[in-house]
């Protein structure tokens, strides 16, 4: 019996979309079934964002207690907006590296996710 070999990277949005200070969320596919991944009861999340010039992507999960950042859609900033934070417990993350300096996780990281671009549409790989 053959398994049906399922494509491990999944569109997120088309790259013109992305506009300065602007997160793009979007639900991960499980990559043995091509369907929503989810923990518990929530789906598991992502969002891409630019960087500078620099697309990135995360899973939306702190590694604290694994709630989502974000407080309501497209709010991944703190108040300066200089640093993405987690909405639960302010935990206050570089936007480049998904690094903690402040918080209940400082020293943990965002999960990034591997992120291209195929014909103008962003793609992020499927997390095993």
């Amino acid at each position: 019996m053959t398994s049906k070999q399922i494509n491990p990277w999944q569109s997120v949005c088309d790259k013109a979309e992305l506009q300065p200070g602007q997160f793009v969320e979007f639900a991960l596919a499980h990559a043995e079934t091509g369907t929503a991944k989810s923990t518990d009861t929530l789906p598991l999340t992502g969002f891409v964002f630019l960087d500078g010039a620099t697309p990135r992507a995360y899973l939306n999960q702190c590694p604290h207690m694994g709630v989502e950042l974000n407080w309501k859609p497209g709010c991944f900033m703190d108040v300066d907006n200089l640093f993405l934070q987690c909405s639960t417990h302010g935990a206050l993350f570089k936007p480049r590296d998904g690094e903690c300096i402040a918080g209940p996780c400082q020293g943990d990281a965002l999960t990034e996710l591997d992120l291209r671009e195929t014909e103008g549409v962003l793609e992020i790989r499927l997390p095993e």
